[in-house]
């Protein structure tokens, strides 16, 4: 599973970030086994994946998330669906 957290690295993408990699946490699914969390800060390629405004998630290519931070609980529902 691809997990893509786009924004510039503000604390509100940061805060993404941390709340991405609890979820994971939380499920027992291990970076690199069952999933990749990679930053996208290139503005053309937060463009190209549909993102107008950050932070938002993106999961095997589907946007789940835009704009503002999710909590861990909604990432893990995300996570949930795709696994």
């Amino acid at each position: 599973m691809m997990i893509e957290v786009c924004g510039p690295g503000c604390p509100r993408c940061q805060a993404t970030g941390k709340n991405v990699l609890q979820a994971l946490k939380e499920l027992g699914m291990e970076l690199g086994e069952e999933a990749m969390v990679v930053e996208i800060k290139d503005i053309k390629q937060i463009g190209d994946r549909g993102v107008i405004m950050t932070p938002a998630v993106v999961i095997d290519g589907v946007k789940v998330c835009e704009g503002r931070i999710p909590n861990p609980q909604e990432v893990r529902e995300w996570l949930e669906e795709r696994r």
